[in-house]
């Protein structure tokens, strides 16, 4: 393996981790010695990189630091590609647009032009069809939400066509084949709720921050659904 290859695939490794990874952790994945880790660390630490750590310590990728030119294997491309037919048809065009973006600056920023490679990839995902309305005033909408953790208003429309008013804190949207759900708490049940985005008739972002950080109510949530699910 060339030092350029090792360095990215120690960066990849270093990306991919939040706390301190050790040298001799490192050294195993990448199958090299954890005399090359530390040298390839330094050399990384010569080209700009932002590490904390050191030798018996561990190290940590600051945020912020992006190592170009970027470097893809067929495997990935192919992934890539795959992961943006996806979301484009999802029948979501303001998502379409952004994965339509990314692989337009991964392929330019790569050392070699990956155009043509992604454009003959050969993986293809299913269109869904969704409702119009659905996707003008909700998606979009909701998922800004979900970013800036701030409630939302909708007026709902249950299987039974009973009408509610809610308060919402948005934590995750789900992506089905022919429908939308939005996973988030409640005011008016004090409790985590699924809502289909078909079924919402209205819907009012608000600048109201929720008063939990969404990583924490993500983790509540998932513990409920572990503990309603099947036996």
């Amino acid at each position: 393996m060339s030092k350029t290859s090792r360095l990215f695939r120690l960066m990849d490794a270093l990306r991919s981790r939040r706390t301190p990874v050790t040298a001799a952790h490192l050294a195993k994945h990448l199958s090299v010695s954890a005399r090359t880790v530390y040298r390839d660390v330094q050399a990384l630490l010569d080209l700009g990189a932002r590490i904390d750590g050191g030798a018996g310590v561990g190290y940590v990728l600051r945020k912020g630091f992006f190592l170009p030119p970027l470097m893809f294997g067929e495997e990935e491309i192919e992934a890539l590609v795959l992961g943006a037919r996806w979301v484009a048809g999802q029948g979501d065009p303001a998502l379409a647009r952004a994965a339509e973006s990314v692989l337009a600056k991964i392929a330019t920023a790569s050392p070699t032009d990956l155009r043509d490679k992604m454009s003959e990839t050969g993986l293809w995902a299913p269109r869904f069809k969704v409702a119009a309305v659905e996707l003008a005033s909700n998606l979009a909408l909701v998922r800004a939400a979900i970013r800036r953790e701030r409630r939302l208003k909708l007026r709902y429309r249950d299987a039974d066509g009973a009408a509610s008013e809610r308060v919402i804190w948005p934590i995750a949207l789900g992506y089905f084949e022919g429908t939308r759900v939005v996973a988030a708490w409640c005011e008016l049940r004090e409790d985590f709720r699924h809502f289909r985005t078909d079924r919402i008739v209205g819907l009012e972002g608000t600048d109201m921050a929720y008063p939990r950080l969404r990583r924490e109510l993500t983790k509540q949530w998932r513990t409920q659904l572990k503990a309603v699910g099947p036996k």
